[in-house]
């Protein structure tokens, strides 16, 4: 299931440990419209194992400021609180799978 997060949503889904991939996007993005349904499917294939969610930078402006995200569509990896990975822009598939797979 994907979750679009809020900050304390954030905050208490990184507290829990796990791993978690967290795509940081906006409405007016066209490769973050791109990069949306692969990050759907991707909540689909991993549920269960990983937390996939989106953070909608422009209504949570304090989250990407934390994290330093400096364009969009950026894509942070975190296992057990702490970030482990990033990807910015639109990749293919396994860009992303090759990550969680081998932190699983």
């Amino acid at each position: 299931m994907l979750v679009h997060f809020s900050k304390e949503g954030f905050d208490k889904a990184l507290s829990q440990g796990g791993l978690m991939m967290v795509d940081f996007w906006a409405e007016w993005c066209g490769p973050c419209r791109m990069l949306g349904p692969l990050v759907e499917d991707l909540a689909k294939q991993y549920e269960g194992k990983a937390v996939v969610g989106k953070v909608n930078v422009d209504e949570e402006q304090e989250l990407a400021i934390r994290y330093g995200v400096m364009s969009i569509p950026t894509v942070i990896f975190f296992k057990d609180g702490k970030e482990i990975d990033r990807k910015v822009g639109v990749m293919p598939p396994n860009a992303f799978t090759q990550v969680l797979d081998s932190n699983l």
